[in-house]
């Protein structure tokens, strides 16, 4: 935040052009509009009486709005240094979670950017209360206009033009921020926006505040409960840091949701193997072994198994905060496409998997077609491995999820892309329904050697001596202990009286915070910093009966103790926060969820498949050769070509008792790369591979009949020269571009 000080202004002024300027010159359209007129009057900086004068009135206006803005940035600018101070003090119980999300630096400056803009509603909104001594909504005081203008002084983002979509490049591959998969709205399913609300936010005070914030507001007549047992000591509660804002993406749409507080998705919401490949183009090109020129994704130098397979790289910033084994060389904190791959060793584990299979197929993939170019390697294969997430997710995984019979209604089989369809992910289904997996964790990671019995040499580890300890995968025997005792031991039995293991409900340890934490009223306190409608909105959402009755929540839960207990809890059943309302719900057959998650999962699923230009099965994406053959993957053969495992269940997401159930890896079906077999053309022949460039490759493309070399720089490098060259005749049209640095 030290860097957004009012002395910056200028910049952030000119941020969309002459856009403010023309909104600064149009003094008789300010003057007129009666929103601007009341916020005028109600902050007493411009006398109603003088409102005929042009030139004041355009002055106070921007005086108006800049005043707040400045406001706003001492306001952040001074929370900024209190957290710093007590973030410096060792004793203090709100010390921010070394081990949180970091955050990429274009998601700091959105977030940053739309927490000056909430401030600055906010100080606007103070300022009319001490005026007519009554709460005065944003809405009430601002037209479109304003807010344009509140969000340039803040410096969000500008409005993503469709134009930016016509780049031939975003049309054979995904961009790796999802941007432009749908061309008419770029934004939709992309990083860094805002995560989508399928019912109306419920702020305490219509903006902002989570609900239950004022201890005096009552709701259907009660209190709300609060989200935690409280604590001993003299802080009395847990530490807890709201999600990012977002800045809003599109304006004249919907001002109330506008101005109110939206949460960021840091992510794509795509199934597009981000969790491999990563979200932007730093942390892609970071993830690559650009200088290998293989079209392979960079691997960890220090360390590899027996067998000579590779880890994950480190994170670049040494010495890191993981922690270390009792001896021997120090292991940091792995490198991945997802920020979170170190706060479990399965993850860990599965993040080694794709890491490894993305090289396989690399590997064979350039054996294949030795004309092929790094990039189009590296683009191919992440297309393959995009393919296999879709198809491993939604044919083997969320059937078991949200049952078959739920997976038949709200999701169906697929009838192409709709680009009506906004595959962005929805708030409810970050914030709740997903969240269903909580009451899936075991309190014990049970490693398991050859016979699937209780390893000789790795014993089970508690939970509690599991997080960010990638030094255990390295020195206690690879991945595939881990991997025998995630797939070779059953989940977690469900049931409504024990939702969540003690292991993360008492004794939850985040580092640099003094005391456990509980991931129950994390979530619970999540839910209502996100706005979240209640249960029983959200079960009329899907079409469900509301509850009204002590019987009618009986009747669902099917737990009469469990049900009495929330119901003497809430007071009102309107009342239940959906999270734990949807958890408690009895599951459905064949399923891992209640009627409520089966449906806002299937929902959310079905936008991904159905708004996703890149879905595996969309027109265009693979010959039909190559479907067939993208059929045959599956996790179990995955784990059998990158690691030591020789026996595994056809189906890793269903548990069978070894050896019952048990295929050799010899028997299970794999994936033929032939399909892949691209041989030259005629105009490749004629016209010769394309020259090389430095910080740069190139992709062939057939456009419009013609053969086409279309160069891209890697991160850091800009473009000089033509992007796109034609092979004509039996030569190239122009010469190679340059990457230069920036």
């Amino acid at each position: 935040m030290d860097d957004m000080i009012p002395q910056r202004l200028p910049t952030g002024l000119g941020r969309r052009g002459s856009r403010l300027s023309k909104l600064l010159r149009a003094s008789q359209q300010y003057l007129l509009a009666p929103a601007m007129k009341c916020l005028q009057d109600v902050l007493g900086l411009l006398p109603v009486g003088r409102a005929q004068n042009t030139s004041m009135g355009t002055t106070s206006v921007r005086e108006l709005l800049i005043s707040a803005y400045q406001e706003s940035l001492q306001i952040i600018h001074g929370a900024s240094v209190h957290s710093r101070q007590r973030r410096s003090s060792p004793s203090s119980s709100t010390l921010v979670f070394t081990f949180s999300r970091q955050a990429e630096p274009e998601t700091l400056e959105i977030s940053q950017a739309a927490e000056v803009f909430q401030t600055t509603l906010q100080v606007l909104k103070n300022r009319a209360r001490q005026r007519y001594k009554r709460d005065v909504t944003a809405l009430e005081l601002l037209s479109w206009e304003d807010v344009e203008l509140i969000a340039e002084l803040s410096r969000c983002p500008p409005v993503t033009h469709p134009a930016i979509c016509l780049q031939s490049h975003l049309n054979q591959y995904r961009s790796i921020s999802g941007l432009c998969n749908n061309r008419q709205n770029p934004l939709w399913g992309a990083a860094n926006i805002p995560l989508v609300r399928w019912l109306p936010a419920e702020y305490e005070d219509g903006g902002k505040e989570p609900k239950g914030w004022n201890r005096g507001r009552l709701y259907n007549g009660f209190q709300l409960p609060p989200t935690g047992d409280p604590l001993t000591g003299a802080q009395g509660c847990m530490p807890f840091h709201r999600s990012s804002p977002a800045c809003f993406i599109s304006f004249r749409s919907d001002m109330q949701q506008a101005l109110q507080r939206q949460q960021m998705n840091a992510i794509t919401s795509f199934m597009d193997a981000s969790v491999v490949y990563g979200h932007t183009p730093k942390m892609q090109s970071f993830l690559r072994d650009l200088s290998g020129l293989n079209g392979k994704l960079a691997v960890n130098n220090q360390f590899s198994d027996p067998k000579g397979r590779p880890y994950l790289p480190f994170i670049a910033t040494l010495p890191s905060a993981c922690q270390q084994g009792p001896q021997g060389e120090r292991v940091e904190c792995f490198s991945a496409g997802d920020t979170r791959v170190n706060e479990g060793l399965p993850l860990v584990s599965l993040h080694t998997l794709w890491l490894r299979e993305h090289n396989r197929i690399a590997e064979a993939l350039k054996h294949i077609n030795s004309h092929w170019s790094p990039e189009t390697v590296y683009q191919e294969t992440r297309k393959i491995i995009g393919a296999l997430h879709q198809i491993i997710t939604m044919r083997d995984y969320v059937p078991k999820i949200i049952g078959q019979e739920a997976f038949d209604y709200y999701i169906g089989p697929y009838e192409g892309y709709d680009p009506t369809t906004d595959p962005s992910a929805s708030n409810v289904f970050a914030t709740a329904a997903f969240r269903f997996g909580h009451a899936t964790i075991s309190p014990v990671l049970r490693r398991l050697n050859e016979s699937f019995q209780k390893h000789e040499h790795f014993p089970h580890l508690r939970m509690l001596n599991t997080f960010f300890s990638p030094w255990r995968v390295v020195k206690e025997g690879g991945i595939e202990p881990i991997l025998r005792g995630t797939f070779g031991t059953a989940a977690a039995a469900v049931s409504a009286d024990r939702l969540l293991t003690d292991e993360i409900t008492e004794r939850l340890v985040i580092f640099n915070v003094t005391e456990h934490m509980d991931l129950a009223s994390l979530n619970l306190q999540r839910g209502r910093d996100h706005a979240l409608p209640g249960y029983n909105d959200w079960r009329s959402f899907c079409g469900l009966r509301r509850i009204k009755t002590l019987d009618d929540f009986k009747e669902i839960v099917r737990d009469n103790r469990v049900a009495e207990k929330i119901a003497q809890i809430y007071k009102h059943p309107d009342n239940i926060d959906v999270w734990l309302g949807g958890l408690v719900e009895y599951m459905l057959p064949g399923s891992r969820t209640g009627p409520l998650f089966a449906c806002l999962i299937g929902k959310q699923m079905k936008a991904l498949r159905d708004g996703d230009r890149f879905w595996w099965e969309a027109e265009g994406m693979f010959s039909q050769q190559q479907k067939a053959e993208l059929l045959k993957g599956s996790l179990s053969r995955i784990i059998c070509d990158n690691s030591d495992i020789r026996e595994v269940p056809p189906d890793s997401f269903r548990f069978r008792t070894y050896p019952n159930g048990y295929i050799s890896c010899d028997r299970l079906s794999s994936i033929t790369l032939e399909a892949w077999r691209q041989e030259k053309s005629r105009d490749l022949e004629q016209c010769g591979t394309p020259r090389k460039i430095k910080n740069g490759d190139f992709i062939l493309s057939s456009t419009y009949g013609k053969l086409v070399a279309l160069y891209s720089c890697y991160h850091g490098f800009k473009l000089k020269g033509a992007a796109a060259i034609v092979c004509e005749g039996n030569r190239w049209s122009d010469q190679p571009p340059q990457c230069t640095g920036t």
